[in-house]
């Protein structure tokens, strides 16, 4: 009889070469790139995290260097040298070779090369095998340890990490983007958002958060919008105003971008990108950043109830120019075009108390304080002509009491590629979805 136990601790490869300078080590991976030297041939060899260059040379194990192709995937051992030449500063000299796998065909993408020269339409239908390359690796690294220091910063708050439906019976933002479903026989619809359940679950445990997948319908063909997308979402109770909610994301994102910059450091430099600096984010309200634009630059709004893109950007030149912050928080935006759970303000019920974080020039964050009183509920799904019978399941929780609260939601990709400096949001998200794509 076998016995399984736990497994044995996770070596990182690079790592444990780099310490083993003068000693042999082994390892398995694969051949990313041959270069033949006449004499020797430096085989080139990813692991789970970097490149380590080795030397081939002679005849090792019944084979000569012209038998070692990219993409075989290879288990070496080799005595391990200084080489202040090579990547991390180490090769390691191959005294021992076994082919593990070998590819049926050529690879069809220049991954030896510093950089993949594809354009964006000819890479994404390869991405399982373009995201071998390093810098794509980076990029989704990256955005891994984004999401670990927002779930780690909201540990640490006392949130509690909940899992919500994404197959549900109405849409959280209503419209007409919304993807329908057959559920034996019934209407269904994709979750535009956890926003229910994240209010039903702030009400049971105070504050919760969550990473998931989120699903709209919306015809946009553009560089910044996908109709499948990773949310970073949270939602607190006990709150006094949205500006509690706006104080957690700030403390927040000054957090992930600490934990960004300690845990992926060389994949920063690879993409030569510079992380930003948060302190205080300035808040100006909607009416007053329209002002800041007329005066500033210009520019007459003609959307009374948004900001359009251009506009967006417009506000965080403002915001450097004016604080040295590339985030700025827009807040009382117009009731009329905010979902109906937002709370209206006292002083003045037009605007909602509602907010958007913007951040070099792109929306990354709505949020805001919800309605926890059961009469306002009602009485704004009655004034915007709702049918409140639909609703039930929603207005349960504010019935039998439920604490003031709020919170927001944050898109992974548009903040990955934020903070990478990406040119379209389909460079962060490993298998976009979009109008056209459902493959791979």
């Amino acid at each position: 009889m076998e016995f399984i136990s736990t497994p044995k601790q996770y070596i990182d490869a690079v790592e444990d070469a780099a310490a083993s300078v003068g000693k042999s080590v082994s390892f398995r991976g694969t051949v990313h790139r041959v270069r033949d030297m006449s004499d020797f041939a430096f085989v080139v060899v990813r692991v789970n995290r970097g490149l380590i260059q080795c030397m081939f040379s002679g005849e090792i194990d019944g084979m000569t260097k012209a038998d070692i192709k990219d993409g075989m995937v290879v288990e070496v051992s080799g005595n391990v040298r200084e080489e202040p030449r090579a990547e991390h500063g180490f090769e390691v000299v191959l005294t021992s070779v076994r082919i593990l796998s070998r590819p049926a065909e050529q690879i069809p993408v220049p991954l030896g090369k510093k950089y993949l020269g594809m354009t964006l339409d000819a890479e994404l239908p390869l991405r399982p095998i373009t995201l071998r390359h390093p810098r794509k690796q980076a990029i989704f690294r990256i955005q891994a340890a984004i999401a670990d220091g927002f779930a780690e910063y909201m540990i640490s708050q006392g949130f509690t990490h909940i899992h919500t439906p994404k197959i549900v019976s109405a849409g959280a933002e209503g419209g007409a983007n919304i993807f329908k479903l057959d559920y034996f026989g019934q209407q269904a619809y994709l979750a535009q958002s956890p926003q229910f359940y994240k209010q039903y679950t702030a009400g049971i445990f105070g504050r919760v958060f969550e990473i998931g997948n989120v699903y709209r319908a919306e015809r946009h063909n553009t560089s910044r919008h996908l109709n499948e997308y990773i949310g970073l979402d949270f939602e607190m109770a006990y709150i006094d105003s949205m500006y509690d909610v706006m104080e957690m994301e700030t403390g927040m994102l000054k957090y992930v971008i600490e934990y960004v910059q300690k845990h992926c450091k060389e994949e920063l430099e690879m993409l030569g990108s510079k992380l930003p600096v948060i302190d205080k984010i300035p808040t100006v309200t909607f009416t007053e950043a329209k002002e800041i634009m007329l005066e500033k630059f210009g520019h007459k709004s003609k959307n009374r109830y948004d900001l359009n893109p251009d506009e967006e950007v417009m506000m965080c030149q403002w915001a450097e120019e004016t604080y040295g912050s590339e985030f700025v928080f827009v807040t009382h935006f117009p009731s009329a075009k905010r979902p109906f759970y937002a709370m209206d303000d006292a002083e003045n019920p037009k605007f909602a108390l509602s907010f958007d974080l913007l951040f070099r020039g792109l929306e990354i964050t709505t949020g805001g304080q919800r309605i926890h009183d059961y009469h306002e509920q009602v009485k704004k799904l009655e004034d915007r002509k709702m049918d409140v019978s639909l609703f039930e399941s929603f207005l349960i929780m504010h019935k039998y009491g439920m604490p003031p609260h709020g919170g927001l939601g944050i898109g992974l990709e548009r903040l990955t590629m934020q903070l990478l400096g990406q040119k379209n949001i389909r460079e962060a998200s490993m298998f976009p979805r979009d109008m056209t794509r459902l493959e791979p």
